[in-house]
């Protein structure tokens, strides 16, 4: 009886050890991108994105390329039903980013909890384990954005909460709608980041609103990789002598240093979103001309 026991209890202990290495978040490995050609400048309509059904929603896909100075720029759009999870707690080495267009998320950070509501910016930081679900009533809908820099395969395969490097962004749940608002002479700007991570040289993103009517300076240029979502109203926007009219929802990736100038063409105010990231292969502004 006694090596019976004995016998079961080793099992038990077993098992339970068997049981704490699958209970382990899963690191997601790098995959290279589907497409090999370098992103240009590209506009992206929201109504020429076909939703795809999947278990838990429904799927967007928008980008998976390199650009000229990133090995690989991913974008997509998530919409999870009413108690739906996107996917258990895992980490991985690149940076990632959620922005939220429609619904109320549950993130969950390092086992923490957050709320992250329309509008909201959520950024994970190298390694931090994190998961999404639809604790709401109503489908949540949000995009999901992937710079990869040369430094995802050499940044510590340690969370950056355990890091704590002095000055890199922390995972961060950012709630744009509460943030300062600085007038300007065609409508308003809102700073939502602007700091090193541990992949990033720096992460941007502001907010500008157009009144109607109103166009940016014409021929703007950036050195760094830029995502542009439109929040609300209608755009026009220029990039390179290429006129495109966009809506609510619609996004586009502008290459580094392509000249543009956005109008608003609504009768209300156009908000757009842009995030920006800068890194080691980042070229020099070009000359305004």
């Amino acid at each position: 009886m006694k090596k019976l026991f004995r016998n079961l209890s080793l099992a038990f202990v077993a098992a339970c050890a068997a049981t704490a290495v699958m209970a382990q978040p899963a690191s997601v490995k790098y995959a290279p991108p589907s497409q090999s050609t370098p992103l240009g400048t590209t506009f992206v309509d929201w109504d020429s994105l076909t939703p795809k059904t999947t278990p838990v929603g429904q799927s967007r896909s928008v980008f998976d390329s390199p650009t000229p100075t990133l090995e690989k720029f991913e974008v997509h759009i998530t919409t999870l039903r009413p108690g739906m999870t996107s996917h258990a707690e895992h980490h991985h080495p690149w940076e990632e980013m959620l922005l939220i267009k429609e619904g109320t998320l549950e993130v969950s950070i390092n086992g923490q909890k957050h709320s992250a509501g329309p509008g909201s910016l959520v950024f994970f930081a190298s390694h931090d384990v994190h998961n999404p679900k639809n604790a709401g009533d109503i489908p949540v809908t949000y995009y999901v954005i992937n710079f990869y820099t040369d430094l995802v395969h050499t940044v510590a395969d340690k969370p950056a909460a355990e890091q704590a490097v002095p000055g890199k962004l922390p995972s961060s749940v950012i709630d744009c709608n509460s943030l300062p608002t600085t007038p300007t002479p065609t409508g308003s700007r809102v700073t939502v980041v602007d700091s090193p991570t541990l992949t990033f040289n720096t992460l941007h993103s502001h907010i500008t609103t157009l009144n109607p009517g109103q166009t940016t300076q014409a021929d703007m240029i950036d050195s760094g990789d830029e995502l542009f979502i439109l929040k609300a109203g209608t755009l026009e926007a220029r990039v390179n002598g290429v006129t495109c009219r966009l809506k609510e929802g619609s996004l586009f990736y502008c290459a580094p240093n392509d000249k543009r100038t956005f109008k608003n063409i609504g009768a209300g105010p156009a908000s757009y979103q842009v995030i920006k990231i800068v890194s080691a292969n980042t070229p020099k502004a070009a000359p305004a001309k």
